[in-house]
């Protein structure tokens, strides 16, 4: 199998990785509500439309146009993607299920004329943490980082994932802090991920 861009990834995770554990830190200082409506401003129609749009690149979309680039492209990578998309999974439907009930922004903030909504986005109220679609676009921004040798990947892939990642603070379904946790679980599945193939059929990284 061809070497894997191993600097793409670094460079990606070490940047992922800090912007989380700010995010984590400033939901800490400012405390999670507060520092949520920092961000949830009202920027307007046209937003309110782009940010819905955008925020399908966190669910099943992504996988589907990783799993058809890599059969046709890429089909080394076939099994690195199936394995960061079940313990991608694990990992965020686990902690939602495992940990106390976490509640989502439209439950925890009680005067909703603070919350900035958009009308036809079904706001959950429940397992808040961590944010399933910032795990799932930043995965797939990690696994491009190998596919993909030329250095735009980073760069046009890191703002790929954040405007998913922000959609969610803006659509009110999540605190930043539910963000950086699925920025670090994706941080955790590429590396976990890879290290299970590597181990399984001799995976050159």
């Amino acid at each position: 199998m061809q070497q894997l861009n191993r600097r793409n990834l670094t460079t990606a995770t070490w940047l992922t990785s800090i912007i989380a554990v700010i995010l984590f830190a400033l939901s800490f200082i400012f405390n999670k509500e507060s520092f949520f409506l920092l961000f949830n401003k009202d920027l307007g129609q046209s937003a309110d439309v782009f940010f819905a749009t955008i925020t399908k690149g966190g669910e099943v979309v992504p996988w589907v146009v990783a799993l058809v680039s890599i059969l046709i492209w890429k089909s080394d990578f076939f099994w690195l993607l199936l394995a960061c998309f079940f313990i991608s999974s694990i990992f965020v439907q686990g902690l939602k299920n495992v940990l106390p009930e976490q509640a989502r922004p439209t439950k925890a903030i009680t005067n909703m004329q603070q919350v900035h909504t958009v009308e036809g986005v079904e706001l959950y109220k429940a397992h808040s943490f961590p944010s399933g679609h910032t795990s799932a676009a930043f995965t797939v921004f990690f696994i491009a980082c190998f596919a993909i040798k030329s250095r735009w990947v980073v760069p046009v892939g890191f703002i790929y994932a954040s405007l998913v990642a922000y959609s969610r603070i803006y659509l009110a379904e999540h605190f930043p802090r539910d963000i950086a946790g699925g920025m670090l679980i994706a941080v955790v599945t590429i590396y976990l991920s890879l290290w299970i193939c590597k181990r399984s059929y001799k995976l050159e990284a």
